[in-house]
């Protein structure tokens, strides 16, 4: 039967509708999707086994949620999915602002049609995606956006005196009744504010300018909140702390692998991009690996946290340098390592720097950045050079440290054409066949961006020295490099970053 075609509340009566409120809605329907392997939360990665079964657990015990984590790790894309859960439709009262329940009206409103027309009071149908509500707690909200207040012009519309409750314009608290609240970064909210919340998450009911307003409100809230003052800012109020039922805490990505599949599901790169570049996992996999490199580093605040949307920018970045690339040079090209000193605008932006950052400027960090990444990922596909160094073995790179030594260098351009490039880096003697001996299995492209990669890993384990130019890269050797003086005017051309 379509529930949806009944119009009166005589009918819903005849039909056998029973009451129930959001929490329990959620909680039967997140029990039939359990028992069904229906995995609500599809497209939430490395949550599986900590974040999402403490949401399910709190779920299942009606409770307020509160989401704590740094920057970027989902809170609110859970929060909306939540909405998944609710009935596809609810009927409440047409023409109801509070989603009243036919059955169990709270508004006046709602009481005085049931009182006036019975069973033939209109019912509407209210779809699950209007009963979410999303506000951004800032300091300029006020209680009368969130729960209400007087309406002059009401008063005045209607002919009605201050003392009667009709004139009260009800907030987004109690238009949210059997539906679900967020309130984004919790903290932001003033000290007052929050302690306005105390009666509606404890009693369900609501008091505006006096009057005795008692509303049993239905309503699953949920909070975010960062953990750190790290925006001069307040905090949760400890007494609303503690009406929050569950606190819920989020995290990072744990491993590259889940870093990727977030950040190639949530990029947006264009069919017309994917045409021009060719991109190789090697390269994504660095992307997160300077992810991973942030949240770790000396210069960069931990307390602030390093959000999934860097690697998200940084990607997109990435095959945007290559395809600016690609339409200078009418070419089709694949991504390249000298690539990755494009995304350093999406870093500069996306990491809190502490004093000491602060000092370096955000540009170097970023380079260094870049280069950890490499320096890390480096030892996965070529030998350790630190390790060549103590165990004094053969050294697979002595042909190219040699011909570097012999005063030769090379420069890799930013807008080199495939042929350009390709040339500049089989110039160099070894190189070849360096990558050949360890990744022969690689097809051309691949072992051509590797052969590159090869010289940046040899450039951080200081085997090579490696400049920033105008328009592009230098490789040459370390110590002609350090006997190198400027000259009287500096060299405009170059900075060395290494």
């Amino acid at each position: 039967m379509n529930h949806t075609k009944i119009k009166t509340l005589g009918e819903l009566k005849k039909a056998g509708y029973v009451p129930k409120s959001v929490k329990q809605e959620l909680r039967d329907n997140l029990i039939h999707n359990l028992k069904k392997k229906i995995n609500v939360f599809e497209g939430i990665w490395g949550y599986k086994e900590s974040v999402i079964p403490d949401l399910e657990r709190a779920i299942l015990s009606k409770h307020d949620i509160n989401f704590l984590g740094l920057r970027g790790q989902a809170k609110t894309r859970m929060a909306r999915m939540m909405v998944k859960l609710l009935d596809e439709f609810i009927p409440i009262i047409e023409g109801s602002e509070m989603n009243d329940d036919p059955l169990q009206p709270i508004s006046r409103y709602g009481k005085d049609t049931v009182a006036e027309k019975g069973d033939d009071t209109p019912v509407a149908w209210l779809s699950r995606d209007e009963r979410y509500t999303e506000k951004l707690a800032t300091p300029d909200v006020s209680i009368a956006d969130l729960i209400g207040d007087v309406d002059p012009i009401k008063a005045a519309t209607m002919k009605l005196p201050y003392s009667d409750e009709r004139v009260i314009h009800f907030g987004l608290i109690p238009r949210s009744h059997r539906g679900i609240f967020v309130i984004n970064e919790l903290p932001d909210l003033q000290a007052r504010i929050q302690v306005a919340l105390f009666n509606i998450l404890q009693e369900g009911d609501i008091q505006i300018r006096g009057f005795k307003v008692r509303m049993p409100l239905e309503i699953q809230f949920v909070f975010t909140a960062n953990p750190e003052d790290y925006t001069n800012r307040g905090s949760i109020v400890t007494p609303l702390k503690d009406r929050i039922d569950s606190q819920i805490i989020t995290h990072y990505p744990k491993t590259i692998e889940i870093g990727r599949k977030i950040t190639e599901q949530e990029a947006d790169i264009k069919p017309e991009q994917q045409e021009l570049v060719t991109m190789n996992d090697v390269a994504i996999d660095l992307i997160e690996q300077i992810a991973f490199e942030a949240r770790n580093s000396e210069y960069v605040d931990a307390k602030s946290g390093v959000s999934a949307r860097l690697t998200i920018s940084a990607l997109e970045n990435l095959m945007s340098a290559a395809e600016r690339r690609a339409l200078i040079n009418n070419e089709k090209t694949y991504i390249r390592v000298s690539d990755f000193y494009g995304v350093i605008p999406s870093i500069t932006g996306k990491v809190e720097l502490v004093y000491e950052g602060e000092q370096e400027g955000p540009g170097i960090v970023a380079h260094n950045l870049v280069g950890k990444a490499i320096r890390t990922k480096f030892t996965e596909f070529f030998p350790d050079p630190d390790k060549i160094r103590k165990q004094k073995a053969n050294n697979p790179y002595k042909a190219i440290t040699d011909w570097f030594g012999n005063e030769n260098t090379v420069d890799i351009l930013n807008d080199f054409k495939g042929k350009e490039y390709e040339k500049a880096l089989n110039s160099i003697p070894g190189l070849k066949e360096l990558v050949s001996d360890l990744h022969g299995h690689a097809d051309k492209d691949l072992k051509t961006f590797l052969m590159e990669f090869a010289l940046h890993g040899l450039s951080e384990y200081s085997m090579l020295s490696k400049h920033q130019l105008t328009s592009g890269l230098q490789f040459k050797d370390l110590l002609s490099s350090m006997f190198t003086m400027p000259g009287p005017e500096g060299d405009e051309d170059e900075e060395n970053f290494q």
